[in-house]
């Protein structure tokens, strides 16, 4: 199966809020489309338009296997958000995929560090943070359904 990644668009939404979801609830985790994940309705306004990036990962009949988005923090920070993997697409190295293309977006966009919040029981997504070089630190605050914290200083070596 081939697989592309590609900016998403508005049109993407329910595709993107069906896939985040479902991997929420997988997990026990509780989607929040009017608070955590309000960024959702509005995808080109949320992330392009406000100098980040969403891009989702697309199978050969179209339908969006994984999400990565990059949202704008400051001009040298970005937030790592919505990094998700549908299960079908799991175990294949396409989460490595997402999250080096993450990281080369955000190095060439400009952002100098990442940083990212998430729920520890995501195991899987916190093991392949760590082996990236994401460091704990603790936020002023962090979502509710998030227990943890992690940042990345961008380097040459980072994205290379």
């Amino acid at each position: 199966m081939q697989h592309s990644l590609r900016p998403a668009t508005n049109d993407d939404r329910v595709a993107v809020e069906n896939l985040v979801f479902s991997v929420l609830a997988e997990y026990g985790l509780t989607p929040d489309p009017d608070g955590t994940d309000c960024d959702l309705h509005d995808i080109h306004a949320s992330y392009h338009a406000a100098g980040g990036t969403f891009d989702i990962l697309v199978g050969d009949s179209g339908q969006v296997l994984g999400t990565v988005g990059l949202f704008r923090v400051s001009p040298s920070t970005c937030e790592l958000r919505k990094m998700y993997l549908a299960r079908s697409a799991r175990g294949q190295g396409l989460g490595r995929r997402l999250l080096e293309h993450g990281l080369a977006r955000a190095s060439a966009l400009g952002f100098t560090r990442v940083v990212l919040e998430t729920a520890s029981v995501l195991r899987e997504a916190v093991l392949l943070y760590e082996r990236y070089g994401f460091r704990p630190y603790v936020p002023e605050h962090l979502a509710a359904r998030c227990d943890t914290a992690y940042y990345l200083e961008l380097t040459p070596t980072t994205v290379a």
